[in-house]
C-alpha cells in the first residue's frame, strides 16, 4: 500500500510530538495562510537590526524566512530543521530572492546544535517547540547559542495541536536562564519573547 502525505501527517498528528511532513509543505507556504498569518507582521515584533545573526529553528519551507533574511542586511540567518527536505525549500525560495546571507543546517534540535556558545542575538522558532521530543534538551541549547541579552522568540498558533500556552512556555523556559520581555496575542495565536540572563540562571 502506499503511503501518501495525507496519510503522514494524520498519523503524526495523532501521535504528536512530530516534524510536519515536508510532502504537505504547500499547506504551510499558501496564499490562505497569509489571510490569518502575516509573516511580516510577526517578524516586525521580533524588532531586528541589521546586523543581528538570527537563528530560525525549524523554518520549514521558508514561510517566514523571506522576511527574515530581508531585515538582515549586514547580519546573517541560520537556518537549522529536521529535515533536509524542508531545508531545500526555504533554500529554493532565497536564493530565487537574491539572498545570500543564510546558511542552511539538518539535524535534531534536542540532540544539539552545531553552532558556538554565544553566536546568536535572536533565535526565533515559529509552531516548533511543541514537536520537538526532549524540549528540555532543546532550550538548554538555545540557551548556550545566545548572546547574553540575546532573544528567544517563539510564536505559536491555532490550529497546531502541539501549540504550547504562554504558561506552558514560561515553565519551560525560564530555569533555563531566561526571563519574559513581552507576551502578545489572543486565542488564535501568541508571540512570547525571553531575554537570556547574564548570569545564565
Amino acid at each position: 500500500m502506499t503511503t501518501t502525505w495525507l496519510d503522514t501527517l494524520l498519523r503524526q498528528t495523532r501521535r504528536g510530538d512530530f516534524p510536519y511532513p515536508h510532502q504537505a509543505a504547500f499547506l504551510l507556504d499558501n496564499p490562505v495562510r497569509r489571510l490569518f498569518t502575516n509573516p511580516r507582521d510577526t517578524v516586525d515584533q521580533l524588532e531586528l537590526t541589521p546586523t543581528d545573526q538570527v537563528l530560525e529553528l525549524g523554518p520549514g519551507p521558508g514561510f517566514y524566512s523571506l522576511e527574515l533574511a530581508r531585515e538582515l542586511t549586514d547580519g546573517r540567518l541560520e537556518l537549522f530543521d529536521l529535515q533536509p527536505q524542508m531545508l531545500d525549500k526555504a533554500r529554493h525560495k532565497l536564493e530565487a530572492a537574491g539572498y545570500t546571507n543564510v546558511g542552511f543546517h539538518s539535524g535534531d534540535a534536542g540532540a544539539g546544535l552545531p553552532f558556538p556558545d554565544k553566536t546568536f542575538d535572536v533565535a526565533f522558532l515559529a509552531a516548533v517547540i511543541g514537536e520537538v521530543p526532549d524540549k528540555p534538551a532543546c532550550i538548554r541549547s538555545l540557551a548556550r547559542i545566545l548572546k547574553t541579552g540575546g532573544q528567544l522568540a517563539f510564536f505559536e498558533h491555532f490550529p497546531d495541536p502541539d501549540r504550547l500556552s504562554v504558561a506552558r512556555l514560561r515553565e519551560l523556559v525560564e530555569p533555563e536562564g531566561f526571563t519574559l520581555l513581552d507576551a502578545t496575542g489572543n486565542r488564535w495565536h501568541d508571540t512570547v519573547r525571553f531575554t537570556r540572563n547574564p548570569s545564565g540562571n
